[in-house]
């Protein structure tokens, strides 16, 4: 594939009809590097980085722990009369895709592969479409940057393990705050049909681990039954959830524009227990919170606590060696529409849209507007497709995210 070209002529299909050559090339090569999150992703990295420094631009890097995956981040620095880093726009994509274990494929999800007008592949829509319409765009924007026509520079963000809790988007945070590089806005590419998402819950992932005795079931006196009180804390979740399903707050603070206008708890798992015939001194469940924006943890974990404190008592009063432990797992922070009004009304004109959305989904976008960066999610395809068997993108939503990101590059001319 060519670096220093532009040329996303057209590819016809059986079908008549015809999308950006380049774009479906770079879709099918990042489909190809199998990015699942419990693997590396320096292979695609790797390849991203080649092609960015081909084009004259600087990369930087931030690893993990383990030094088996990158975050990647690309400045295409304005003209000469503007700073030439600082400010700009963020284009935001998570490099990391879910597993297809247990999942059955028509095609192999690792290969690209068009049918019709839809393009199927593991990441095709979640999210490595929007990651290859922004690398095609890379180019253009980096020949205008070098002909110093660029009022504000565009930068290009690539993370880890968004799909396991957000991980690797703090540290490219980080990064940019030692490096004092403050960018004014960041588009998300998550899927939403080339609409715009001007916020989204937050969620938070729990464990709770009740420590019961041993006894012979015939003998259910001398022992403590962690499912038992397991099953009373679950019931006590659940009856929290519909309360929170009847607040009337939502509306209060705008959120009735969420698909579900409500926060959420969900419990997700249980095990426990050896035998029919022993009383179990383990159980375990885990829940999910999805908050909305006004709404903290404490909202649940203040009354959980209390339930837990209650039922721990009458659990030691039985037998002093027994408790419950809860702790969190993953946490990831509501985006808000705070601060974004300029950026939606480019958004709205660049995507001839003006109808702003909420979801119950998260992504790194809450992360970047907690760094008091004004965010929104606007990328090709469904989420309503993401993480199935099949997954696939619209060819025609590739087309239309590469028109949506030509234009903000004249916008930023």
């Amino acid at each position: 594939m060519s670096s220093n070209t532009n040329n996303n002529s057209d590819v016809q299909l059986n079908s008549g009809a015809s999308y950006p050559k380049q774009s479906i090339d770079w879709l099918t090569r990042l489909i190809g590097f199998d990015t699942v999150s419990r693997h590396s992703n320096l292979a695609l990295i790797k390849d991203v980085q080649a092609y960015c420094e081909q084009l004259g631009l600087t990369v930087d890097l931030t690893f993990n722990e383990a030094q088996n995956k990158a975050n990647l981040f690309v400045t295409i620095p304005a003209g000469k009369n503007a700073d030439i880093n600082n400010g700009g726009l963020v284009l935001s994509g998570h490099t990391d895709v879910v597993p297809v274990d247990g999942q059955e494929w028509t095609s192999e999800p690792f290969n690209a592969t068009i049918r019709g007008s839809r393009l199927y592949g593991r990441g095709a829509c979640d999210m490595k479409g929007f990651i290859a319409c922004v690398l095609t765009l890379l180019p253009s924007a980096a020949t205008l940057s070098k002909a110093g026509q660029l009022r504000r520079p565009l930068h290009l963000a690539l993370s880890f393990d968004e799909e396991v809790g957000c991980l690797g988007a703090p540290l490219i945070l980080a990064d940019l705050k030692a490096r004092g590089i403050k960018p004014d806005y960041c588009i998300v590419g998550e899927p939403t049909n080339m609409t715009m998402v001007v916020a989204h819950k937050g969620i938070a992932v729990y464990r709770c681990r009740v420590h019961g005795k041993s006894a012979h079931s015939s003998l259910t006196m001398q022992g403590v039954n962690a499912i038992s009180y397991a099953s009373r804390l679950v019931g006590f979740v659940d009856s929290l959830a519909e309360q929170l399903s009847v607040r009337d707050d939502a509306l209060d603070n705008g959120d009735a524009l969420f698909d579900v206008p409500y926060s959420t708890l969900s419990v997700g798992t249980i095990q426990g227990g050896t035998a029919t015939n022993i009383v179990p001194n383990l159980c375990e469940f885990t829940f999910d919170y999805r908050n909305l924006p006004h709404m903290t943890q404490d909202d649940i974990l203040v009354p959980i606590q209390a339930k837990v404190d209650e039922l721990s008592a009458q659990m030691q009063a039985r037998a002093p060696e027994t408790s419950i432990e809860l702790y969190q797992e993953e946490s990831v922070p509501a985006m808000t529409d705070d601060d974004s009004d300029e950026l939606q009304q480019l958004i709205a004109a660049l995507v001839e849209d003006d109808k702003r959305h909420k979801v119950a989904y998260a992504t790194e976008g809450g992360q970047f507007t907690n760094a008091g960066i004004p965010t929104i999610i606007c990328g090709p395809g469904s989420i309503e497709q993401a993480h199935k068997a099949d997954e696939y993108v619209e060819l025609s939503e590739i087309e239309r995210c590469d028109g949506f990101l030509q234009r903000l590059l004249d916008s930023c001319r």
